[in-house]
């Protein structure tokens, strides 16, 4: 049997509005369902079900024994697919040969061979179900989950929700997500409960660090269509941003906003790249959602930047400026500010619709146009040549806004460098549908560029920053000395790095394109 479901994660508070929003929609068909259930999940001593994506687990519901073998077929965007497989356990005990399918059956012995499967975790759950029924006649379950997770002596505490499909498309879980949490908090999760029990038996912890996540390459090859490379690059995107808005709400990592900044980018310039496949109003309507959300949060990361890159640096270098200390004083009180602004952005209704309708379009084909009956056609054709076009539209940008590069004024320079980073986008996603060195070779050209004309716009911020109406610490005059020394390096040393860009330009210039 096939399964389908969103997973949540809750707290205290959370479990309450849940519930009490579930009463307030009145589509649960009866009242919920409450029952204890204690579930030990089970695994050869080297894991090798796990390492195969194959949970096999032994389930008491009430008084009955139930085993399970779950398949996990994908995990993306919260969205989480497996093939689940029941068959009654008398008394508790693991019947491998009653597993109903018999393909399944014999993969899994074959993994086990002659090894003995042991429990390697435990859940023991009190869960509330309610069976939904939605006006236009799709069915879903909610299990609202809380308990324990235990494992190797130790034991967690965990709450959940999971909205499962049983009857309807998969967009019914989307908009019954936006249902039951209409005011923002809400976070996906992307780990199932087995997944966190091994972890607690190994690193004693059920979620994984909130670290910043950088972009992942995604694997592309040469035989695929051009949607499902789009849909592919796309749940990357999705999955940066938002396991990044989770780190900039829960910790003050620099790099969070960082990577988040860079998801959202990365995401518009997806948008670019497949726009002759994708392009509709929800997919506009997207990309406008994801610069707002970008400007948001680049206003803490270009604070971010101003502390860590240019004021410490100059403060080391002239330790006996006072106004150094005085400046940086207060642009970390502006820092702490817009970082409350972003959290509480970043927790907002606007930002979880955003991010609900983003994996509602990945998932749901969202970029399906009716009326466009020549679609079908591009969206099946093979990615390389699709990826061949796309690379040759920003390499014809990125040539004609560099076009004598040896007179750009300052804004022209600025968008030369956003071209730059599209280019740098656009090889990253589609790079991997050719030779590694050939790829290789131009990104480190691009990167290199890219690096000085970042440092070109870093420097042009914090001169924005400081010579602002409400520049922090205006009215102090150790800090506009220090200023004035601080804008009088950044502009000396701007000099040299444009001509050093203007070199690494000519050089990737005259590199050439991998892909032609």
């Amino acid at each position: 049997m096939s399964e389908i479901e969103l997973k949540f994660l809750l707290d205290e508070a959370g479990t309450r509005k849940l519930k009490s929003r579930l009463k307030t929609l009145e589509i649960a068909d009866g009242t919920p369902r409450t029952r204890l259930l204690r579930t030990i999940y089970y695994d050869t001593p080297e894991q090798d079900l796990r390492r195969s994506g194959i949970a096999v687990r032994m389930r008491r519901d009430g008084r009955r024994w139930v085993q399970t073998v779950k398949i996990k077929a994908r995990h993306h965007v919260g969205l989480a697919e497996s093939a689940e497989f029941d068959s009654p356990a008398p008394g508790g005990q693991l019947h491998l040969g009653a597993i109903p399918d018999e393909s399944v059956r014999d993969r899994i012995l074959g993994l086990i061979g002659d090894k003995i499967l042991e429990p390697v975790c435990e859940t023991a759950m009190r869960r509330s179900s309610s069976h939904l029924r939605l006006r236009d006649g799709a069915e879903a379950e909610l299990a609202i989950d809380s308990g324990e997770i235990k494992a190797a002596d130790r034991a967690e505490p965990f709450r959940e929700a999971e909205i499962e499909l049983v009857s309807g498309g998969i967009g019914t879980l989307f908009d019954l997500t936006q249902s039951l949490f209409p005011t923002g908090g809400l976070r996906f999760s992307m780990m199932s409960k087995a997944e966190r029990g091994y972890l607690l038996a190994s690193e004693g912890r059920i979620d994984a660090p909130l670290v910043p996540r950088n972009a992942a390459a995604v694997p592309l090859a040469r035989g695929q269509t051009a949607e499902t490379a789009a849909r592919d690059i796309l749940r990357e995107c999705f999955e940066q941003i938002a396991a990044n808005a989770a780190v900039v709400q829960a910790n003050d990592d620099h790099e969070g906003p960082h990577q988040l900044r860079i998801g959202l980018r990365r995401l518009r310039s997806a948008f670019t790249v497949f726009k002759p496949l994708i392009s509709n109003a929800e997919m506009t309507r997207l990309n406008g959602e994801a610069r707002w959300l970008g400007h948001v949060v680049g206003g803490l990361r270009d604070l971010d930047v101003a502390i860590e890159d240019i004021l410490n640096p100059a403060a080391i270098e002239r330790p006996e400026e006072p106004g150094f200390a005085v400046l940086r004083s207060a642009i970390i009180d502006r820092t702490l500010e817009m970082r409350v602004t972003v959290r509480e952005t970043l927790a907002g209704e606007r930002c979880q619709s955003f991010l609900i309708d983003l994996a509602r379009f990945i998932e749901t084909r969202g970029w399906l146009v009716a009326e466009d009956f020549s679609q079908t056609g591009r969206l099946a054709a093979a990615v390389p040549d699709l990826a061949k076009a796309a690379l040759d539209k920003r390499w014809r940008s990125v040539r004609r806004h560099a076009r004598d590069i040896d007179n750009l004024d300052i804004p022209a320079r600025h968008e030369l460098r956003k071209e730059l980073k599209k280019m740098r986008y656009a090889v990253e996603f589609l790079g991997p549908l050719w030779s590694d060195k050939k790829v290789r070779a131009f990104t480190k050209r691009l990167k290199a560029l890219q690096q000085v004309f970042g440092d070109l716009n870093d420097a042009a911020m914090v001169e924005d920053l400081l010579m602002a109406p409400d520049a922090p610490a205006a009215d102090d005059l150790r800090a506009q000395r220090a200023t004035g020394w601080l804008l009088g390096t950044l502009m000396t040393r701007a000099e040299a790095d444009w001509h050093h860009a203007r070199g690494l330009w000519h050089g990737l210039k005259d590199q050439g394109p991998f892909w032609s």
